[in-house]
């Protein structure tokens, strides 16, 4: 519900599982096939003898140093400026206005309520239910409006519709009061802590 980029997060994901598959799996057969360990140390040699000629023949005039040096500080900064870019993308579009309307009519000003106001509304009242392992509600803000997810793990055996029409009306109770119609998005999920709690199941 919120900007989070997740399809670039699970590729970025999935190439860093693949690479860090790839290495173990190199270290083990490094370690148990001799074979390998030949095979790696008469590449990892030509590659070294490689690399050494190409910063020889790269070298800045009158200087020993290569100016492959300057090109891999580059790119270093460029991905630091990446990554900086793509953690500063994580979990945006929280919002911390639920209603913003200005008056135009005789008497002017404008109305701000807080998107805490619904939230602890909201959990004070689905803290009270037996039904409920735990619930969670945060204010997004998705195409300049203001929106709501409410999040329930219900304990096991309790009817997911019921518990969302009881939501529901929690929600247009809420309109209702602070007098607009806000988006809600109820995610309901079952996890450990509804299997193996304590209290006592609803059926």
């Amino acid at each position: 519900m919120n900007n989070t980029p997740r399809i670039l997060n699970r590729i970025l994901i999935g190439i860093l599982g693949l690479k860090m598959l790839a290495i173990g799996l190199l270290l083990v057969l490094l370690a148990t096939v001799p074979a390998v360990g030949s095979w790696w140390q008469h590449w990892s040699a030509g590659v070294w003898s490689g690399m050494s000629r190409l910063f020889q023949r790269t070298g800045i005039p009158g200087r020993d140093e290569s100016w492959l040096w300057a090109v891999m500080a580059l790119l270093l900064v460029l991905v630091i400026a990446a990554m900086v870019a793509w953690v500063a993308q994580q979990g945006k579009g929280r919002s911390s206005l639920l209603v913003a309307e200005d008056d135009a009519g005789d008497f002017p000003g404008s109305v701000r309520i807080g998107g805490g106001v619904a939230e602890q509304a909201l959990r004070a009242a689905l803290a009270e239910r037996p039904d409920l392992a735990g619930a969670t509600v945060a204010t997004y803000e998705i195409r300049g409006e203001p929106a709501l997810k409410i999040r329930l793990q219900p304990r096991h055996g309790v009817a997911p519709h019921l518990l969302a029409a009881d939501v529901s009306a929690l929600v247009e109770a809420l309109d209702a009061v602070v007098g607009q119609r806000t988006p809600v998005l109820i995610h309901i999920s079952a996890g450990a802590r509804s299997r193996f709690s304590r209290a006592e199941r609803v059926r």
